[in-house]
């Protein structure tokens, strides 16, 4: 564990309070090692530890509390233009250990998003490999990864190829992304 990812967990701790721990736990019923770190807080750590880069971003995921797993995906948002492909590698990496869809959404819509236009052919190749998963979360993710592209017309057969490919998905958080993707292309209408 290095120094700097003791520094970030100590200031986790510092900034806690119990009510964001109850709420994270309401909301998020499933996240795992609450510490009770309300988003504001989040974004601020996320800008003010960028200097950690990359070997922050995969420390704070395996250390593998909810608010960190949450701080990663945050920080690759904030990081990501300085290396788009190792971005979108790591997105990949963390996504076989996503345990709720608040992380699965974080990393989802934030932590590529802007890089998105620059590398969006390797996003929908990484979405149809994540897609043909097993692992729920994982599926979530193939679809969360592309909503950025929702407002793009001319991307719209190739999302609802995707859409159609889960629409029958049993997982609730599966059928969940289904219903945010179609709801979006409805709005843009």
């Amino acid at each position: 564990m290095s120094v700097l990812l003791k520094q970030v967990q100590k200031e986790l701790k510092e900034h806690s309070t119990p009510e964001a721990k109850a709420a994270a736990l309401k909301f998020v019923p499933n996240a795992e090692k609450v510490y009770g770190i309300r988003t504001p807080v989040l974004n601020l750590l996320a800008n003010k530890y960028k200097d950690g880069g990359f070997d922050l971003a995969k420390e704070l995921w395996s250390s593998g509390a909810f608010e960190e797993k949450l701080l990663a995906a945050k920080l690759l948002n904030v990081i990501c233009k300085k290396d788009p492909l190792l971005s979108l590698k790591l997105v990949a990496k963390f996504s076989k250990d996503i345990s709720d869809w608040a992380v699965c959404d974080a990393m989802g819509m934030q932590s590529l998003k802007p890089v998105a236009k620059k590398i969006q052919k390797e996003i929908f190749d990484l979405s149809a490999k994540l897609i043909k998963s097993k692992n729920l979360w994982e599926r979530r993710l193939s679809l969360v990864i592309i909503e950025v592209f929702t407002k793009d017309k001319s991307l719209h057969p190739e999302i609802m190829k995707r859409v159609k490919m889960l629409e029958n998905d049993e997982e609730y958080y599966v059928k969940k992304a289904v219903v945010w993707i179609k709801r979006n292309f409805e709005k843009g209408r």
